[in-house]
């Protein structure tokens, strides 16, 4: 029986759940994703669980948060005067901005007032131990 390692090309299943069960992501009723192992396409945790696992495996994994979307930082939580948003922003919305290097950064608005705005910079789910439920559905390059 084949098994995954690391530089193969994979197709996989996935359900993401938080680990109360809510589920956040899913693949199932579409295309499985396609993934290079070890490549870092996908977080760590998945992506080092995935190796070792054989074709039509299905295996449910506990990801801590260091190797899924990292440990929230309080740093990456700003505030900001109300008058450099858009008009109409409300907790949840979600922001483009420009870091003072140049790279675009995705931002989640987390508090509005009158005067003020808290953004934070963090991935929504930094922070959150993750369970993936996933099954390898292929191996293209055996």
């Amino acid at each position: 029986m084949t098994e995954v390692k690391n530089g193969d090309v994979v197709r996989i299943h996935y359900t993401a759940k938080l680990t109360d069960g809510t589920a956040i992501e899913s693949s199932q009723g579409r295309e499985p994703l396609e993934v290079l192992v070890g490549a870092g396409q996908i977080i760590p945790g998945l992506d080092r669980e995935i190796s070792g696992m054989a074709v039509g495996e299905m295996n449910t994994v506990a990801i801590p948060a260091e190797d899924a979307y990292g440990p929230h930082d309080d740093t990456q939580v700003q505030m900001v005067p109300r008058s450099a948003v858009p008009e109409g922003v409300e907790i949840g919305t979600r922001l483009q901005a420009t870091a003072p290097d140049g790279r675009q950064m995705a931002l989640t608005v987390t508090r509005v007032d009158d005067e003020q705005v808290t953004v934070d910079a963090n991935h929504p789910l930094a922070g959150q131990d993750l369970v993936f439920d996933v099954t390898v559905v292929e191996i293209l390059n055996t």
